[in-house]
């Protein structure tokens, strides 16, 4: 426990849907509206290779708007425990998601950025540094490989200078897009970055 933070009396267990009123006619629309984008959201978070339940439970926190609990994450959703904590951990780790601790609770509380900005730039930093940066290190090894310095005057029959010219296009066309990411990152505030400006105008 904290310096901030304050024990909770303890009170008669209640079940969590026991404390719930029905909901209104709107609160139901606005459920089924908010539960499409999560599903949605899940699935195109698997087309990029990110677990779907990593990807609604961001979702959830983003499109709701307001800290949510681990208790709220698993009712909400329908998972375990382990499940939902590992995913907010990841979470928190990509800098998505920021822990709160609310004045008087124990319970840790988790909120999304808002910014879609800069919640697209931290995730386009995070796959950059564990998919783009590996490649394109692996190309410039690759191209070492083949060199004078490794193969001597072999380096200079057709089939390595043909090799060693596919990579060198892939180093520039890596390299392009690794600065176009870098720009886009370092430039991410609240509204359209710099870059989505000059592409716009482009338009």
């Amino acid at each position: 426990m904290t310096a901030t933070q304050t024990p909770v009396p303890m009170g008669p267990v209640v079940p969590a849907r026991a404390a719930h009123a029905p909901l209104t006619p709107v609160e139901q629309q606005l459920r089924t509206a908010q539960d499409l984008f999560i599903r949605r959201w899940g699935e195109m978070g698997q087309t990029w290779g990110i677990n779907r339940t990593m990807a609604e439970i961001h979702a959830l926190c983003y499109i709701v708007g307001k800290p949510l609990c681990t208790d709220d994450v698993m009712e909400r959703l329908h998972i375990s425990r382990g499940n939902a904590s590992m995913s907010l951990r990841a979470l928190c780790d990509w800098g998505i998601i920021r822990r709160l601790h609310k004045r008087g609770e124990r319970r840790e509380y988790f909120e999304s950025l808002s910014d879609v900005w800069e919640m697209f730039s931290i995730i386009a930093a995070e796959r950059k540094r564990r998919e783009m940066d590996p490649v394109l290190e692996a190309i410039k090894q690759c191209r070492q490989m083949l060199d004078e310095g490794h193969l001597g005057k072999a380096a200079k029959q057709e089939a390595v200078q043909l090799t060693r010219q596919r990579l060198a296009g892939m180093e520039e066309f890596m390299s392009v897009t690794n600065k176009i990411f870098q720009e886009f990152i370092g430039n991410a505030k609240s509204g359209l970055t710099k870059v989505v400006k000059v592409l716009l105008k482009a338009f």
